[in-house]
């Protein structure tokens, strides 16, 4: 059985056809249909949050070019304004990130239809975090639990709004990525309290979208909140951290998995051993498969580490 499934996902990738953009291939994907070969994607952080949008756009679509991806992920690094007394008195944000969405207006210019891109955005919790500190928000959660309730609403607002720019910009969808439904960093409960329905208001924002992403970041995620009932697409989450293999996530989701490749150990993997990480997500995933590491790859990774996923394809 297992050689069968083996050949099965070698034949999925080998189908006679025109040569068609990384859009069409994508719309394939999400329809469920089969591709000329698989779809995949990966990214890091390029670090110019303190560069203009000009120069984001341009290393977002370099990056694009040169290794071939199928969906373009763009970063989002730059950080949420700042309040002038205490972090926590915000005021709502009609536009938070003024040079990310000049650089999705450029970066939409750039690839010219030919590609889906979706914008990163990092959740309230997270963003409460950069404004301060990990420590000093779960202090204000045990301490002033509503002035973090009324803070974390006034980012999530903001962010709904960047995500209604991002999709006028042309995105495709949102990727929100959230990192604290995870165990050792909120219970269940304190994640049902203060983040999920600020991370619920952000993503209905683009619920039109036909590409927004949720990304589980962690590997004790409380994975069975997100398989249902959110307005996503697609699900990103690393098969490797948390060790729930791709045909249980089949089980419980039905639209695009975003996944395969072990992040952790990706500058380290030899083609054969990517290889076989490409063949089972595909034989568990089936064709709804976008093939990507659970989250970035290091930013150390060099240029030819990266270009050993394309190259397992024949893309050069």
């Amino acid at each position: 059985m297992l050689r069968r499934a083996f050949l099965g996902a070698l034949s999925a990738t080998a189908l006679p056809a025109a040569a068609i953009t990384p859009r069409q291939r994508l719309d394939r994907v999400l329809e469920g249909r089969e591709t000329d070969r698989p779809a995949f994607t990966f990214w890091y952080h390029f670090g110019l949050e303190k560069h203009p949008g000009e120069r984001h756009a341009q290393a977002t679509l370099g990056f694009h070019r040169k290794f071939r991806t199928d969906l373009v992920k763009v970063m989002s690094d730059y950080p949420y304004p700042r309040a002038a007394g205490k972090w926590y008195e915000l005021r709502e944000e009609k536009n938070p990130f003024p040079e990310q969405i000049r650089a999705l207006d450029l970066i939409r210019d750039g690839l010219e239809g030919q590609a889906h891109f979706i914008e990163t955005i990092f959740n309230p919790w997270n963003m409460a975090e950069k404004l301060s500190s990990k420590e000093q928000v779960r202090a204000l959660m045990a301490e002033k639990p509503q002035a973090l309730l009324d803070a974390l609403a006034v980012i999530a607002r903001s962010q709904a709004n960047h995500a209604r720019r991002a999709r006028a910009a042309g995105a495709s969808g949102i990727f929100l990525a959230i990192a604290n439904a995870v165990d050792g960093v909120l219970t269940p409960a304190e994640y049902a309290k203060f983040s999920e329905p600020f991370d619920r208001m952000v993503i209905e924002a683009a619920r039109t979208a036909p590409l927004s992403t949720l990304h589980l970041h962690g590997d004790k995620v409380f994975l069975d909140r997100f398989w249902k009932g959110w307005p996503a697409a697609a699900v990103s989450y690393s098969v490797h951290g948390t060790g729930l293999a791709a045909a249980q996530a089949r089980q419980r989701f039905a639209g695009i998995l975003m996944c395969g490749l072990d992040e952790r150990n990706f500058r380290n993997l030899t083609a054969p051993e990517m290889k076989r990480q490409w063949i089972t997500a595909r034989t568990e995933a089936g064709a709804r498969l976008v093939l990507a590491p659970g989250c970035s790859v290091p930013n150390e990774t060099t240029d030819n580490e990266l270009l050993r996923v394309p190259r397992l394809f024949g893309v050069t």
